[in-house]
Order: C-alpha cells, then structure tokens, then sequence
C-alpha cells in the first residue's frame, strides 16, 4: 500500500486517507478537504487494482458519491445497499477494509463484492444485479415496524435498473410510501452500453433544456442564499420540470423525483443529500450521472475493457494476459456460432448485457442483425429466445450458469413445458475463481436435468464445444443446453467444422477391466491421468466421457456397470447432477445389485470461498489426485477379490 499520495496523479502530500479508518472519522474532516480526499481514494483504487485485479471503473465512478454518503449520513446504522457489488470498492477502502485491500478476490482476502460476513458496513450482500430496491425496501419496512427512525438508501446503477426485478420494487416502494432513498447511479453503462427505451429516457431528462434552464435558475438563487438548497427550492425545480414534460416515469411510480445532478461536483451532492435527508418523507429517488473511469485516462477512454481487470500496469493501462497457448472455450463457443450462422440464417444469439463475456459480441460483428442484447434482464431473454423459436429461428441464449439461475421458472414454463428449441450456451460453468461463490457455475446441470425435454450436455475440452455447437444448431425437438468452463480450453487439436453429435451417446476414450471412470464435462483430462496413475498400481482403467446428462447413454453406463468392479463418475456440477441421474439408472436397472461399488466425486455441498479454480477443483477431490485417492479408498474398502468381476 502507497504511504503517499504522491505518483501519477500529482496529488498533495497530505495524507487524508490516511486519518480515514471509519466513516466516522470522514464526518469529521471539513467539507473543503473533500475534494483532495477524492483524488487520494481514486488513487489508491487505481494502485490497489492494479495489483490485485477486480472490478474497477465502476468504482472510480462513484468515488465522490460513496465520501458524499459516508459523509452525509450516519453509516453503519443508516443502511447502505450496493447494487452488484462492483461500485463498492471505494466503500470497502473507507470502512476498516483498506488494510486488508491487497487480498481483494484473492484465497481467504477481501470478497469483490458486498458481504455481510465481511463488514457490519454491508448491510447486505450483493454480487447478482438489481437486489439493492428490493433489500432496501425490506429494510425500511422493518425500520417501520419497529418504530425506527434510520434512513435506508440504495444505490443502483442505470444498467441494473434495466432489471424487472428493480422495476417491480419501484412499484411496490412507490405504492407503500416508506421512506426510502433509492440513488440512481446514472453513467451510461453497466458492463457493455446500456440498452433500452429507459437509457434513452434517462439522457432525455439529463440533457432536457427544460430541466437545464431550471436547473441553472436553481445555481442563482444558492449563489444569492448560500450553499444550502433548501427543499423549496428543489421542488420547484421538479415541478417546473414535470409542468412541461408532464413528470417522469419515477415520478408516476410514486417517488419524489431529484436529478440529474453531477455525481462529481460535493456542492451538488452534499446539499441534495442532506435535504433528503433531513426534509424528505416517503420514497425519493436522486438521479446522479457520473462517469465510469472518472479520473483515470485508461479506464475514461475503454469503459467497457477496465469494467473488470487483471492485473495492469498503473502507468499504461496494459492489462496482464494469461499465458495460454488454448484458445478460451468462450472464443471457441464464439467462433463457432459465427461459423454455423454464416450457414444457416435461422441462427440469432441472445445476451443479457454480456456481449463480450460470452462472446456475442463476434456474432453481432458478422451479423449485426442477429444478435439482441435485452440488457440486465435474464428472464425476459429466455422468454424473447422461446418466442424466437416459435416462430422458427434458433435463438443460441449465452448466459453464464449462474445468471441463468434468475430465469428458471422460463427455462421451465416458456421453454421446457412447450418443448421450444431453445439452445441455452451456459458460460462459466463449474468454479469460477476471484468471483467467489456467487458466481461459481454449480448448480445448471441440477436445475436443468430435472427438466423434462431438456437435453443437458457438457463439452469435455474445446473440440467438444465446437461439435457441441453445431449439434444444438441441428437439434430441434426441443430446448438444449451446453456448458463449459470460464479460462481456456486443454490445447486438443480442433476440427474445421463440429460434428453433428448424437444426442444422448457418450464414447470410450480409454480400455480397461477393473476401474471405470465416467467423465461428464471438462474433468476428462483429469480422469485420463489418473487412470494413468491407477494403471500404475495395477488398476487398468476405462475412462468414458459421458457428453450428456440428460437423455443418459444407458448402454454405455450398463456396460462399465457389468464389467468393471468400480464405477466412478466425476463432475464440476453440485450433488444432484449427473451422477444422481447416473445412480437412479443403476439403481433401477439392478445393476447395483451384482456387487458393483459406485462413487459419485461432485462438488462439495457448500458455498465455496474464493481461490483459483485449479485450488477450488484440488480440494474439492476433483483433480487427477482427488480421482485416485477415491478410487483406492473404494477398492481398499470393499474387499472386492483382484480379478475382475463377471
């Protein structure tokens, strides 16, 4: 950590972040020395990050905003809700955590996120979009029935506010009247551009000339009176506004509309904040424009390329690449979809707000057309996929697995129930790293082979995937799913084109007697050198990748069931995926009634803490080590006699 607040930006040496430990001590410092402790915060994020990675133009973009909260009202006790998590950084710097900062998403540091275990200062944990009403709203509720008197303020980005669910907590909170802040963090991004008839709306009323003359009527009369803009004032302003554009759309919600104003300007915020605070009853909403980056030329010039960091170089901006000669299963995914779509024109592709994430992003570069970018709205794109496909196109939804989560009554009653072809690509499946557990890709094979009509499949290295795709592209009897990992692929030798793969048939890739290990996903290389290790000890190994969970390739499990002692399956899935359907099969068939002894390895029952996903997969068993180890305990543990089974 700098002891100095002297580098790149050529700050003064007065260390005010220094004598920052609390929120507390920030109420102290006169309002005057504010704007420096700004620019110390903002280089202190900018050094931090740059060590550590993470999520950092969002932060740099509320760097005022979070001294102007903290300073104004009286935290922890008046609750403050993030909306994602990613804007937070400048708040955990100022609330105990700046020590700590270094081990930001790192194995047992700092979560990139809100989290209640980490701070009495987060009120509520945050890492999924669009919470921050909702939670808020429930907070105040319980503030009012307990006869309480803190404010509750939540601060939700313009990106996330293209959620349903943060429109329907608007709606609740405007008809229930509770008194709640909601601060609109408007800066014309969430990761990629924001999308929608409400982004427009919202630079409508920003650049309004209208509100612009008001607004400056407003600066006259405080230079006249003073700093202080009293709630007069501000309404006057707001109704002089709505008497011509007829009000605003948060207005008609129920909520006392402020803004815009400039998120970066304390003699804009400090006022607002305070007559909000102190002359305001039921829902207000203060509109606030900022800008992602703000303060740092790197991230103000790629907003969308410093949203989430490696690590980088504080004077350049060059961020550090992984070295791989692989290529990422997300740029295989990519590829090939643009591959299939130049060949069929039925193929168009959904993202929720993720272009480049999930490689989108290159389809929307050959066809621009085709690809629907529906913002932060997750339920709404597998909706909009199924009524695509009714109507005879092949809509591919690229969402990671664990924001498919927020759309699983659709993927059951839009897509499942009416057997629509939908292909759902499921990014980031399996451990996720830095992100921690909200965002680990557990739970996807579980909630999607319940399902039926769902075809759920898994591509064991970059090859796979690329057959994967033009399977889903041919497949129309139904919804189907495909997952792979975040990171790159193993370096397997790629076809020009995928194959058209049979659906529900998984192949041998090695013979053995003894010990069958059944692969579903990219833990095949994994069984493959651990069936090395066992053949080693005088286990001969069959290993199998399975390619789907659902429909089962029964002939093949039947045939490592009746000639082998010991039946493995290994996947990066929660208990409840492929291996319970594995033992469902076995277990009806009468296979485990020859002696035959199965071992499921999964993940562990838990939420699992941050780490890399190679010391994630190590301790959850899953790795070459992990297989051996439960396939010897088996073997030591059934007495079964050294020859093979009949």
């Amino acid at each position: 950590m700098r002891s100095t607040t002297e580098g790149f930006a050529g700050m003064s040496k007065t260390p005010l972040l220094d004598q920052v430990k609390l929120p507390e001590d920030l109420r102290l410092l006169p309002e005057a020395e504010l704007p420096q402790l700004a620019k110390e915060l903002r280089d202190e994020l900018v050094d931090q990050v740059s060590h550590t990675g993470g999520h950092l133009g969002a932060g740099l973009g509320v760097v005022e905003l979070t001294i102007a909260l903290h300073h104004v009202f009286n935290t922890p006790e008046d609750r403050l809700i993030w909306d994602v998590g990613h804007q937070a950084y400048p708040h955990k710097l100022l609330t105990g955590r700046r020590e700590k900062f270094h081990t930001l998403r790192q194995d047992g540091g700092l979560s990139g996120f809100t989290r209640r275990a980490e701070s009495i200062y987060d009120p509520f944990g945050a890492a999924h979009s669009s919470t921050s009403i909702s939670a808020g709203l429930g907070m105040a509720v319980a503030r009012d029935l307990s006869g309480g008197t803190r404010n509750v303020i939540a601060v939700i980005g313009d990106g996330a506010l293209s959620a349903g669910m943060a429109f329907e907590a608007l709606n609740n909170a405007g008809a229930m009247k509770s008194r709640l802040i909601v601060i609109l963090n408007d800066n014309d991004m969430s990761i990629a551009r924001p999308v929608g008839a409400l982004s427009g709306y919202l630079a409508k009323l920003a650049t309004g000339k209208t509100y612009q003359d008001a607004r400056d009527v407003a600066k006259r009369i405080s230079a006249k009176f003073g700093q202080r803009i009293d709630r007069t004032i501000t309404r006057a302003v707001e109704h002089a506004r709505g008497f011509v554009t007829g009000g605003t759309l948060f207005e008609e919600l129920g909520f006392f509309h402020i803004g815009p104003i400039d998120g970066h300007d304390f003699n804009h915020l400090l006022p607002v904040l305070r007559n909000v605070r102190d002359n305001t009853s039921g829902p207000v909403l203060i509109h606030v424009r900022t800008q992602k980056g703000k303060g740092y030329a790197p991230a103000e010039a790629a907003a969308d390329k410093y949203h989430g960091v490696n690590k980088f170089n504080v004077i350049t901006g060059a961020q550090a690449k992984p070295q791989s000669n692989a290529p990422s299963y997300t740029r295989v995914f990519a590829d090939a979809l643009v591959q299939e779509a130049a060949l069929d024109e039925k193929i168009v592709g959904i993202t929720a707000a993720m272009p480049s994430g999930t490689g989108m992003d290159l389809l929307a570069k050959a066809f621009p057309a085709r690809v629907f970018d529906v913002g932060i709205a997750e339920q709404h794109a597998v909706t909009f996929a199924a009524g695509l496909a009714s109507e005879g196109y092949k809509p591919f939804v690229a969402i990671y697995s664990t924001f498919l989560q927020r759309a699983y009554d659709q993927v059951v009653h839009d897509v499942a129930l009416q057997k629509l072809p939908v292909r759902f690509a499921i990014d980031r499946a399996g451990f996720v790293g830095a992100d921690g557990p909200t965002h680990c890709g557990a739970f996807d094979v579980t909630y999607l082979a319940t399902l039926p009509n769902m075809v759920v499949a898994a591509a064991a290295d970059e090859a796979e995937l690329k057959h994967m795709v033009r399977t889903a592209a041919a497949y129309d009897e139904g919804p189907i799913s495909l997952r792979y990992p975040r990171g790159d692929g193993v370096g397997t030798d790629m076809p020009e084109r995928g194959e058209v793969l049979t659906i529900g048939k998984g192949r041998v890739i090695k013979e053995g007697s003894r010990i069958a290990i059944l692969s579903f996903g990219t833990r095949l290389a994994a069984a493959l050198q651990a069936a090395q290790i066992l053949d080693g000890h005088g286990f001969t190994t069959t290993v199998a990748d399975a390619r789907f969970a659902k429909p089962l390739d029964e002939g093949l499990i039947g045939q490592l069931a009746r000639h082998h002692d010991l039946l493995l399956t290994v996947e990066e899935g929660a208990a409840g995926g492929f291996a319970a359907h594995v033992m469902q099969f076995l277990a009806l068939s009468g296979l485990l009634d020859n002696g035959l002894k199965f071992r499921p390895l999964v993940m562990p029952d838990a939420f699992l803490e941050q780490a890399s996903p190679e010391a994630l997969i190590k301790r959850a068993g899953l790795d070459a080590d992990g297989i051996v180890r439960s396939a010897l305990a088996a073997i030591s543990a059934s007495g079964l006699p050294a020859q093979v089974r009949a």
